[in-house]
C-alpha cells in the first residue's frame, strides 16, 4: 500500500503534508537501497531529534520510487535492525559496527549511546582508537604505505613495503642508527612510534594490518631480516608488509 492516495512518479519528489497524508494512512511503506518495508509513522518519528524523524515530518524530504514508496539511499540489510529497536528497544547484537553506522547516519541518539557501550563498539572507541590517537603521524602513515605499495605494483603480483616500529625513544634512537645503515632508499621506509600507551608493537602491527585490510586490501606482514650492516637485530624494529594484488 503506497502511503499516499496516488503513485508518484519514479524520481520525483512528494509533493504537499506529509501531516494530511499521515491522516489517510498512517503506515508507511519504505524502500532503502532496495529492501523493502513497512512500518508506521510513530515508529519512525519514535525519536523527534533524530535525522529519521526529520524525514517524515512536516514537508516531506524523500523521493519516491515506481511504486510510491519512499526511497532511502541506505544500505537496507542493517535498517531491520533501526526498525527493531524503534518498535522494542531492543539493541542489536549482530552486524554490531554497521547498524552503529546507520545509528550514526540517523542521528538516533539513544541507540548511539547504547552501542557505544556494547564491548565491539567499546572496544573500538575507548581502547584500539585510543591508542592509536598516541601513535604520532598513525594515519599519515598509513595512507603512505599504501601510496609506496601501489607505486611499485606495476606489473607486479605482490608489492612490499619495510615498516619501522618502535615503542620507545631509546628505541627510536637504535631504530635511526640501524636506519642509516639499512642499504635502501631510507624514505621507501615508513617509521612508526614511539609511543606512550600499553600496547606492546606485536599490537600495532595488528592494527595496521586491520586498517589496511578494512580499506579492501589483501596484506599480511613479517619480520624484515637485513642481509648484512646492521648493528642490531634488524628485526627488532623492522618488519616487511606484502600487498597481494592477484
Amino acid at each position: 500500500m503506497s502511503i499516499s492516495s496516488e503513485h508518484k512518479p519514479l524520481g520525483k519528489q512528494v509533493t504537499g503534508s506529509l501531516h494530511t497524508v499521515s491522516k489517510l494512512s498512517p503506515i508507511v511503506e519504505l524502500n532503502v537501497g532496495g529492501e523493502m518495508y513497512t512500518t508506521t509513522l510513530s515508529t519512525l518519528k519514535k525519536h523527534p531529534g533524530s535525522k529519521l524523524a526529520e524525514m517524515f515530518t512536516g514537508q516531506p524530504k524523500l523521493r519516491t520510487d515506481s511504486e510510491g514508496r519512499f526511497f532511502i539511499d541506505r544500505p537496507g540489510t542493517y535498517f531491520r535492525y533501526i526498525l527493531e529497536y524503534l518498535r522494542s528497544n531492543q539493541v542489536p547484537t549482530q552486524c554490531v559496527q554497521d547498524v552503529y553506522k546507520e545509528a550514526l547516519f540517523y542521528d538516533i541518539e539513544p541507540l548511539i549511546k547504547q552501542l557505544e557501550d556494547s564491548p565491539q563498539i567499546f572496544g573500538e572507541l575507548v581502547a584500539r582508537k585510543q591508542f592509536l590517537a598516541r601513535v604520532p603521524n598513525y594515519s599519515e602513515n598509513i595512507e603512505l604505505m599504501i601510496r609506496i605499495a601501489r607505486a611499485e605494483a606495476v606489473a607486479s603480483r605482490r608489492s612490499s613495503v619495510i615498516v619501522c616500529v618502535v615503542k620507545t625513544e631509546e628505541d627510536a634512537a637504535r631504530c635511526q642508527d640501524a636506519l642509516n645503515s639499512l642499504d635502501m632508499d631510507k624514505k621507501s621506509v615508513v617509521k612508526f612510534g614511539p609511543w606512550k600507551a600499553a600496547p606492546s608493537i606485536s599490537d600495532l602491527l595488528d592494527c595496521i594490518q586491520m586498517d589496511i585490510e578494512a580499506k579492501g586490501y589483501k596484506i599480511s606482514f613479517q619480520p624484515h631480516i637485513a642481509e648484512k650492516g646492521f648493528r642490531f637485530k634488524s628485526h627488532d624494529y623492522f618488519y616487511k608488509f606484502l600487498f597481494t594484488w592477484w
